[in-house]
């Protein structure tokens, strides 16, 4: 029998100073049972980073025709493809043909860095494509903020984001590849 996904609850304020996005977004959010709380937190600072009321999580890791965010138009138009780890450079460039902009979010610092120094030469090439490092992730806490139902507060200044919870706050710093 196959596993089942687990679900979790988020209401996330989003308060981006940079954009003066500030929005209350209700959130589900389905881990798969391959994916770790790191990795699924990654997910939701990839949201918050990129919040927008047509923005929307995918299918999951089994779904490889499908990112773990995108916004698109009713017309279909993909505005937003954000994928995290490090995906096949394949799947990058089609993305890149699909999305008017793609975006990579690694979070395991020396996987990120043997990826980046295997096809960072290549993926630069992708005009639509930026990647984006958050080195300090594991480190800063972010697995220990999961709850089934989470009541989150995102504040994002140039390359900083704040996650906190009322009890704890985590913060991370975004480093662009390119």
């Amino acid at each position: 029998m196959a596993l089942k996904s687990t679900v979790f609850r988020a209401e996330l304020a989003v308060a981006d100073l940079d954009r003066h996005y500030y929005a209350d977004h209700s959130l589900t959010l389905a881990r798969h049972p391959a994916e770790t709380d790191l990795r699924m937190m990654v997910r939701l600072v990839a949201f918050a980073r990129h919040a927008h009321p047509d923005l929307r999580f995918g299918r999951g890791l089994c779904q490889d025709e499908e990112p773990d965010l995108w916004r698109r138009e009713a017309d279909g138009t993909v505005r937003l493809w954000v994928t995290l780890g490090q995906p096949d450079p394949r799947r990058l460039r089609k993305a890149c043909g699909r999305a008017e902009a793609v975006v990579v979010y690694t979070y395991q610092p020396r996987a990120a860095r043997a990826w980046w120094d295997q096809h960072g030469e290549e993926l630069a090439r992708l005009a639509r494509l930026r990647v984006v490092h958050l080195p300090d992730a594991a480190e800063a806490g972010l697995a220990d903020l999961v709850q089934p139902r989470m009541a989150l507060t995102a504040t994002l200044q140039e390359d900083t984001l704040w996650l906190a919870d009322g009890q704890r706050t985590v913060t991370l710093h975004c480093q662009a590849a390119r």
